[in-house]
């Protein structure tokens, strides 16, 4: 069976989209990248900030409510239904719950052919990539950097502390059926 959806879980700055996007270059066939910026990006103004949406904290702590959790299942289904249509999704996420994300999002992608990717990078690198993008809550990369892997089951996991997107794509890309 046919690689449908390629779901890259790392914490913030660790290179997920740099490696969907080379991904999207270099596998034979169109993949279309969706990720939770994405998500964040097209919320409405009321989930965002304390109570029902997301929070960011000082401290690069996320806090997310009912709100935003039921927009993000209309999502991921969203996308499960795309990939059933046809379309290969790169999905790139950041599991703040560990193994208790994988499985709601597992859930929502049930019956679909996924490889689960891990994205590591080490704390200290991630927080300078946060800090020259500058558009992250300081605190984040560090912060998530082990947490988004705790209890999660992948297929491949490749890490951009010293191997550039591309290398991690290809070594990805061989795994892609």
């Amino acid at each position: 069976m046919t690689t449908q959806v390629i779901v890259l879980n790392g914490g913030s700055s660790s290179g997920k989209t740099g490696i969907a996007r080379s991904l999207q270059a270099i596998l034979p066939r169109p993949w279309i990248r969706l990720g939770v910026d994405d998500l964040l990006d097209a919320l409405p103004p009321s989930l965002l900030g304390a109570g029902s949406g997301v929070a960011f904290g000082q401290q690069g702590e996320i806090t997310l409510g009912d709100g935003f959790r039921a927009v993000e299942a209309a999502w991921t289904l969203g996308v499960a239904a795309m990939a059933r249509a046809g379309a290969r999704i790169i999905v790139d996420e950041v599991f703040l719950g560990g193994g208790a994300s994988q499985a709601r999002v597992g859930s929502h992608l049930e019956g679909l052919q996924v490889l689960w990717v891990g994205v590591r990078c080490d704390p200290a690198i991630a927080a300078g990539r946060e800090i020259a993008r500058g558009d992250r809550v300081v605190g984040m990369a560090a912060s998530q950097a082990a947490a988004v892997h705790r209890g999660v089951v992948y297929d491949i996991e490749v890490d951009t502390s010293h191997t550039e997107s591309l290398g991690c794509a290809r070594v990805i890309a061989a795994h892609v059926s």
